[in-house]
Parts: structure tokens; C-alpha cells; sequence
């Protein structure tokens, strides 16, 4: 594609400009001509990193029922930050130092961190796309509540299908130290650790096979990792989204500050539910500022899908760049998926969606 052409897309279609088409992007990986080959090797490190992570994610919630069990009083008192400090270590810290381990000779941040969090000049209307991003993510979870109710309907009386297309919510936590330990992973922990794995490590690797396969590839995984089948749509199409804005804005930086801010959203959401609840849902005060919260969450959400359907025509004109085409498309998203890795890894995300069989039979 001719710079000239490729600037007029930009202007024409993108929801932002790109600081630079071709040098907005940290130099994260070799300079080797990408290959076949080397794709099936991406997708194998990929596949093996994500196995590691629900690996991780199916001994804790042994280890959850453990505590739950054995715990004692002081367990059951603090089992909500207990359990907190516990999904920081095995759910966040430990899969993530695998994944830089396995990907230490394709993706190199060493002394580029910098580059790697660039604020764009661009930086307001980059943050601009924060409507239309959340309109798209909350949008697609409303649409999955409502398909999900009207199967849950058509198959009243199959209690285990029932049970499996109930909305999953997270715990309210039973003390303030418990609820401070939560918000502090949505807001902060999640954001960084979940960009810089997925947006950062794996999209830049996957990056020298095209842009769009890149996208499409993390934003698959980050639905998988939530490990829900009410979150899998949400998180997927709120992760294309913010493929697209790390691809466009060429920064990590955007899309942590984006993904705390939806974050922050539904941890406020949490603490009026635990507030209510911890009061008994007396306080009139604390009802009516909730009650105005909520009302505001579902304008954000009208709105945000309005500013969304609007900025269709504009992203359609707009032409990801794909820097590899020795296989189409679809042939590279076959390849990844009949990786072995890979297939295991849709094993286990799966355990995860369905209730968790694999741990249920280990406990018993």
C-alpha cells in the first residue's frame, strides 16, 4: 500500500490518526522475514502460554475449595481477600512470567517499555473512542443476557442448562478489606497485567503475520480467559476494540487507561451492591446514590452503542495493514486452531465455561 493511500484511510476512516503508520509500533520482535514456520510457532507458544493460564486458574479454584473447607474462621472471615492475593499470584503473576519466558526470543521489551507506553499525540481523541468501545463491549453482554434468556426459557426444566446460561457475577465480598482487595485487582492489576499480556506480548508477536490476524487472535484469547460463558462475547468484542485502538494508536498506554475505566465502572457497581448489602439495604442515602449510578451506567451503555453504529461506515473504509500474505486469512485462523497447544488450551478455557468438570472429577 502507497503512503499516500494509506494516509487518506487514516483520515477518512479511522476513529483516530496513528502517530505513524510503520513506526508507531515498539520494535518488539526479530528482524526475521516472517515465515509458515514461524506462524505455526507463535501459535504453539500462544496455545502453551493460555494452557499454562487455565492451568493455573483450575489449581486455584482447588485450592479455593480447600480453604473454603479448612480454612478455619479466620480463612472464612477474610476468604474474600485471601482469595484475592491468591488470583493476583496464580492467576496474573505466575502465567504472565511463564509467557515472557516463552516468548523471550520472539518478543524483546528490553530498554523499550518507554516506547511500549507512549501517550500518542494524539492523546484526547484517542481517548475519544472510550464511547463507542464501551458501547460495543456493553452492548454485545446485554445482547448475550437477552439470547441467553430467551434459550434459558425454551429449555426450562434442564436445571444443569439452566444453571450454565445464568449471567455470572462476581461475589459480593462480606468486609471492606475484601472489597478494597477486589476493586484493587479490576482497577489496577487486571488492566496492566491483562494489556501487557495480551496487547503487548502476543499481539506484537503475532504482528509480522498481519495486523488483522493479531487482533482477531487476542481478542479470541482474551474472551477465553474470563472463563464465562456470559463474558466470552463481552470480553471478546471489547477486546477487538481495543486491538484495533492499540494497532491505531500504536501504545499500550490508551488501552490500559480504557480497559481501568470500564474497569472502574463495574467496581463501582460492586461497591454499591456491597454497600446495600453490608447496611442492610436501609440507608436511603446510599440506595438513591446507587440507584442514580445504575441509571447512568445504562445512558453510558445507549449511548455508547449509538456513538458505536455511528463510526461503522468510518472503521469500514479503513484498511488494517497486513504485512504477511503468504497464507490468506482464514487459512491463518485454521492454522492456529489445529494447533495442539492451541486445542488444549480451547479444552481447558471450555472446563472453565461449563462449570468446571475437569476440577469437579479431581475432587472427586
Amino acid at each position: 500500500m502507497e503512503k499516500s493511500e494509506q494516509n487518506e484511510n487514516i483520515e477518512q476512516g479511522s476513529v483516530f490518526q496513528q502517530d505513524a503508520m510503520h513506526g508507531g509500533e515498539p520494535e518488539g520482535f526479530p528482524d526475521n522475514a516472517p515465515t509458515l514456520r514461524g506462524y505455526k510457532a507463535i501459535c504453539v507458544k500462544l496455545g502453551l502460554s493460555m494452557c499454562v493460564y487455565f492451568l493455573c486458574r483450575l489449581f486455584a479454584g482447588w485450592l479455593f475449595v480447600q480453604l473454603g473447607n479448612h480454612g478455619g474462621a479466620f480463612v472464612e472471615n477474610y476468604f474474600g481477600l485471601i482469595s484475592s492475593l491468591l488470583s493476583i499470584i496464580f492467576i496474573y503473576v505466575i502465567p504472565l512470567v511463564v509467557t515472557v519466558l516463552i516468548f523471550r526470543s520472539t518478543v524483546n521489551y528490553k530498554g523499550k517499555y518507554r516506547a511500549l507506553y507512549k501517550k500518542p499525540k494524539r492523546l484526547a481523541r484517542a481517548m475519544g473512542t472510550f464511547p463507542a468501545t464501551y458501547g460495543l463491549g456493553q452492548g454485545t453482554a446485554l445482547l448475550t443476557l437477552l439470547v441467553m434468556f430467551l434459550i434459558s426459557r425454551g429449555l426450562s426444566g434442564h436445571t444443569y442448562i439452566e444453571e450454565l446460561l445464568r449471567p455470572t457475577y462476581i461475589e459480593t465480598p462480606t468486609n471492606i478489606a475484601s472489597l478494597l482487595a477486589l476493586m484493587f485487582i479490576l482497577v489496577i492489576i487486571a488492566p496492566l497485567f491483562e494489556e501487557f499480556w495480551v496487547r503487548g506480548i502476543m499481539y506484537d508477536a503475532l504482528k509480522p503475520y498481519g495486523v488483522g490476524i493479531a487482533i482477531i487472535i487476542t481478542s479470541i484469547i482474551f474472551g477465553l480467559m474470563h472463563g464465562s460463558l456470559y463474558m466470552l462475547f463481552y470480553t471478546t468484542a471489547f477486546g477487538f476494540a481495543l486491538g484495533y485502538i492499540r494497532y491505531a494508536s500504536g501504545s499500550l498506554f490508551v488501552v490500559t487507561i480504557l480497559h481501568a475505566i470500564v474497569n472502574s465502572i463495574g467496581a463501582g457497581a460492586l461497591l454499591f451492591s456491597t454497600l446495600q448489602q453490608m447496611t442492610n439495604e436501609e440507608n436511603r442515602f446510599i440506595n438513591t446514590i446507587a440507584i442514580i449510578y445504575f441509571v447512568s451506567m445504562l445512558v453510558m451503555i445507549v449511548v455508547g452503542v449509538v456513538v458505536f453504529i455511528s463510526k461503522i461506515p468510518a472503521i469500514r473504509k479503513y484498511r488494517i495493514e497486513n504485512g504477511w500474505t503468504e497464507i490468506g486469512p482464514w487459512k491463518k485462523t485454521a492454522v492456529f486452531f489445529i494447533s495442539i497447544p492451541v486445542i488444549l488450551m480451547v479444552v481447558l478455557a471450555f472446563n472453565e465455561i461449563f462449570g468446571g468438570p475437569l476440577i469437579r472429577l479431581i475432587l472427586n
